[in-house]
């Protein structure tokens, strides 16, 4: 692009288990401790299904077995660590192959050095927007939360 600005394009996972529960990232990258979903950035010449699998791979060491597209961003996000980029979440509601409900449970380490990542499971009925440090992740719990109004 000629003026320098530049999409970034994010695949997110709500992983779902049989408790009703959501798995939550915490991470702390560029000196900043973050909560958002399991997932990371598209990278160039990949398909955004091929990016969901991917990151599920290496940051759980899982294959996923279904997962449905539910919500992608349809506002502005600027970059929160790059005044050039826009941010374009794209959210999935994925079920894993392995039953994984047991890992995750003993940590209530908090996250504080670079490139730390722990993983938490949280009950649907208690998730907020409020949870999530980004805006893009916020809406699309909001989104995800409304599925399960419209369900009860």
């Amino acid at each position: 692009m000629k003026n320098g600005k530049f999409f970034n394009i994010r695949v997110y996972a709500f992983i779902l288990n049989s408790y009703e529960e959501v798995l939550i990232a915490e991470e702390f990258h560029y000196n900043t401790f973050m909560r958002k979903l399991p997932g990371g950035g598209l990278q160039f010449g990949e398909g955004i299904y091929d990016a969901l699998i991917r990151e599920i791979r290496e940051e759980l060491n899982q294959e996923v077995e279904s997962a449905t597209h539910f919500h992608t961003t349809d506002f502005f996000v600027q970059s929160k660590f790059n005044e050039t980029h826009q941010v374009i979440g794209v959210y999935y509601i994925v079920h894993l192959k392995n039953d994984i409900s047991h890992l995750y449970r003993k940590s209530d380490r908090v996250v504080d050095t670079n490139g730390e990542e722990e993983f938490k499971w949280k009950k649907i009925e208690a998730l907020s927007p409020a949870d999530f440090t980004f805006p893009v992740d916020q809406k699309a719990v909001e989104v995800f939360l409304s599925l399960f109004d419209q369900e009860g």
